[in-house]
């Protein structure tokens, strides 16, 4: 066998010489194809500044908001999604400068999670509205949508007007305000509007997360813009995507009111592909605007400070931050357009159309490529140091010389590599900073070696299913969402948090805190009376408000942990003791956060300051009297209010009189509390009297409304 080592070996060394060759005109030949991409854009930039840029003034913000405001519908299909979609909505509906928009999430009828958080932010939006996909999921995103679509028709004609445009939304996206301002500004001339999406951006550790960010910003930035100017169309992004009524209407017409294609997952590239064989008009729309961002100097080494970039005005959100995830996710593009876009669609259209469908597919070639050249190269650096270091004595020739063809070969991809990395810094050092710009390089490797695993499980899992005939369904990513700040906690704060979820108008707000003011009456009670607002969502706004969970508790949670806090305290601050649920500590039910006061005085009597969990007022009271009386009352849920929020009302005394009377009143000592107040000469007997007469006409009006419910 040593006889004949050294001639295998040779062997080899002629075979990864030859492989060299191929793969060096493989990338050659990709590399042009980018080449020419970066020359449409530069010569297009080059022109437009000279003319287009000269001629006529930019579009400003005035002149968004001075358009009439159409209807608007958003879409958002959702499979379990129940740990963001909740703050996305949130977050969607504080940012947003438009009030003329319908919100649609469309959920699965097995993901009760998802269906528990939509449900939530239902009843503290109106203009939220919940689809219900009637079968199982996963199936695929274009079905979810198809389901949403039929919604948003039927609630056309439920209410007598139609939107203007459907926005496409994923329950990640971070929103910019002027989003439907500038759709409404576009609509309907263009039938599919693509505004830039982006990562938010990571820490330069975060190498797998940074590559979108790099790839976007060059994607959206330079290769959307060629294609539009090209080709006359744009793929839907997926996100951030404003489709025309005209263009629902059209795709539904021709696929039995089916507008998504369900044969495919990534319905939005090729809702974009079908758009344009019927004539439609689709844009890359860039709009400048002002974002804030806290950026390190001296290239992320100096300190933190806040700064103002201008950027076209677009969608970012977090993508996968680890390689597996990353992967699966990018599977899921490439399974689409690559594999199912070619079967589905072929070649067709102009050349120029057949050309950007060979750049999107051209994927399955270069993606194994890629990493073929790094084994290559690792290869030939091995042998480089075992003929260094006298490993192997056997000499042989450069395994590829530096003179004739291969070597002008050698030296035309060393400079379409220095263009690729240079296209790469700018886009990325344009969005992200000069930080970024120099760690684009580096992950540009962490880039291909995801998208190599990405390109072999799309390649597997579509054989199986050609194989199989196994179906290609939903691959789900899970999502992060940024946190926010909570809003202060103070009346006046929680009525215009209840007007910007639109639970309540501006007219509702003044008039409760008028009567609030005059009355002395409880500002969430008011809006309850009155019939403005559910109680359920007024707790809601309590526990955002305060960043404070809302639960519902029952007579049995009340029974179990009632020897377990003092019942003089419970009805000092109004706050029901719950059995532990992790842990020996107790768990507080709250109707709105403890002051500062009340939980020195819990502390001190517990040796521990319980989590608070914010009810309804109508529970803390049944609670109150559950304590004092057993269960026999039966009163979870029950509406009469207690004596002494009674006695507030009825001006017979304030809150802070009533609370430090109360601060010496012991149940087992001081009996009633109403005995207790008129001995302290709090108030009169005659008072007291009057208070239990409206609450026995109360408790009577609530017995005749159950029994006839």
């Amino acid at each position: 066998m040593s006889l004949y080592w050294p001639y295998l070996l040779a062997d080899y060394y002629s075979w990864l010489e030859y492989s060299a060759i191929v793969v060096a005109f493989i990338i050659l030949l990709s590399s042009l194809d980018d080449l020419f991409v970066d020359v449409c854009f530069w010569t297009r930039e080059i022109y437009r500044s000279l003319t287009v840029k000269r001629r006529y003034a930019p579009l400003t913000p005035e002149q968004l908001r001075n358009r009439p405001e159409q209807h608007i519908a958003i879409m958002i299909p959702a499979w379990l999604e129940y740990d963001v979609i909740a703050p996305m909505l949130e977050n969607m509906v504080k940012v947003l400068d438009y009030r003329n928009y319908t919100i649609f999430a469309g959920t699965y009828r097995n993901d009760p999670a998802t269906i528990k958080e939509v449900e939530r932010m239902r009843r503290r939006y109106k203009q939220l509205v919940r689809v219900e996909v009637p079968h199982d999921g996963p199936t695929c995103k274009a079905d979810c949508l198809n389901w949403i679509v039929q919604a948003i028709f039927a609630h056309e004609k439920k209410h007598g007007y139609e939107f203007a445009g459907v926005i496409l939304h994923d329950s990640e996206d971070v929103l910019h305000p002027l989003e439907l301002q500038f759709f409404n500004y576009l609509l309907p001339r263009k039938d599919l509007i693509q505004i830039p999406v982006g990562s938010l951006e990571r820490k330069w550790y975060e190498l797998v997360a940074g590559v979108y960010m790099d790839e976007f910003a060059e994607w959206h930035g330079k290769d959307l813009v060629v294609r539009e100017a090209l080709a006359k169309q744009v793929p839907s992004a997926g996100v951030g995507t404003c489709f025309s009524r005209r263009a629902l209407l059209t795709l539904a017409a021709e696929t039995n009111n089916q507008p998504f294609n369900t044969q495919t997952l990534t319905e939005d590239y090729d809702i974009g592909v079908r758009l344009a064989k019927h004539g439609m008009h689709s844009i890359i729309a860039r709009f400048p605007v002002e974002y804030r961002v806290m950026r390190r100097s001296w290239l992320g080494l100096g300190p933190e400070r806040e700064v103002i970039i201008r950027q076209p005005l677009g969608v970012r959100e977090y993508f996968p931050n680890t390689f597996k995830t990353s992967y699966r996710q990018k599977a899921r593009w490439s399974l689409g357009i690559c594999f199912q876009g070619w079967a589905y669609f072929g070649w067709q259209g102009s050349l120029i159309d057949r050309y950007f469908q060979m750049r999107d597919r051209k994927g399955v070639v270069t993606n194994f490529v890629t990493i073929i050249a790094y084994i290559l190269l690792l290869q030939y650096v091995l042998f480089q140091i075992s003929f260094a270091t006298g490993l192997l004595h056997i000499s042989y020739p450069p395994l590829l010389a530096f003179h004739g063809w291969v070597g002008y070969l050698l030296i035309a991809n060393g400079i379409a590599l220095a263009l690729r990395i240079i296209q790469r810094v700018y886009f990325t050092s344009q969005v992200f900073g000069p930080l970024h710009g120099l760690l684009s390089m580096p992950r540009m490797i962490v880039g291909n070696t995801v998208n190599f695993m990405a390109m072999s499980r799309a390649l597997k899992q579509y054989l199986t299913h050609l194989i199989t005939g196994k179906p290609l369904v939903w691959d789900k990513t899970m999502h992060d969402f940024p946190t926010e700040e909570k809003l202060a906690t103070d009346p006046t704060k929680l009525g215009e948090l209840l007007v910007l979820w639109q639970a309540i108008d501006e007219n509702q707000l003044q008039a409760a805190l008028d009567k609030q003011k005059s009355k002395n009456v409880p500002f969430g009670r008011v809006l309850v009376e009155e019939g403005w607002l559910e109680e359920e969502t007024l707790a809601e706004a309590v526990a955002f408000q305060a960043g404070l969970d809302m639960i519902a508790i029952s007579e049995s949670d009340i029974l179990a942990a009632r020897d377990t806090f003092p019942v003089d305290l419970a009805v000092r601050w109004r706050a029901i003791a719950l059995p532990p649920k992790d842990g020996d500590h107790i768990r507080l039910a709250v109707a709105a956060p403890l002051p500062d006061e009340g939980q020195k005085q819990i502390e001190a009597a517990l040796g521990y300051m319980p989590k608070q969990f914010i009810v309804r007022d109508r529970d803390i009271n049944a609670g109150l009297r559950i304590l004092r009386n057993g269960n026999d009352d039966k009163v979870i849920g029950a509406k009469v209010p207690l004596l002494g929020d009674l006695l507030i009302e009825n001006g017979a005394v304030d809150r802070t009189a009533l609370r430090q009377a109360l601060n010496d009143y012991l149940p087992s000592r001081d009996g009633m509390v109403g005995a207790y107040l008129v001995k302290r000469k709090v108030i009169t007997q005659e008072t007291l009297q009057a208070a239990l007469d409206e609450q026995a006409r109360l408790a009577k009006k609530y017995a005749v409304a159950q029994a006839a419910e």
